[in-house]
């Protein structure tokens, strides 16, 4: 499978403790390592949104014409600190993608995360 950067995909996310659960992210990596990797980076996908205030957290309406097109069914946030590389390979699906306007918001809360501003 082959994915893009601003995808939305669905995973089995790992928790810390052993176990899985299908969940959704967002495909962070830049696309060149996308082609030339068997591997990806995303970033997770929370429907908790009470930290969407934070400059870590990015709040996705899905009643907005963007939200509309990550192919979420409830108003989520990305959680630019929960990060995760994974085999494309293990993307179980592709539901939507992140508008241009989107992307540029989430490049914003990722330098937030990773203190690159």
């Amino acid at each position: 499978m082959s994915v893009q950067r601003g995808d939305v995909v669905v995973v089995n996310w790992p928790f810390t403790g052993g176990g899985s659960k299908a969940r959704p992210a967002v495909i962070v990596q830049n696309d060149t390592d996308n082609v030339r990797m068997s591997n990806t980076i995303v970033a997770m996908f929370t429907s908790v949104t009470r930290r969407s205030g934070e400059p870590t957290q990015m709040l996705i309406e899905v009643s907005t014409p963007d939200g509309k097109l990550t192919g979420l069914h409830r108003d989520s946030v990305i959680n630019c600190s929960n990060l995760l590389t994974l085999e494309q390979s293990s993307v179980i699906s592709t539901i939507g993608r992140l508008s241009a306007a989107l992307i540029a918001r989430m490049d914003a809360c990722l330098k937030a995360a990773l203190e690159l501003m």
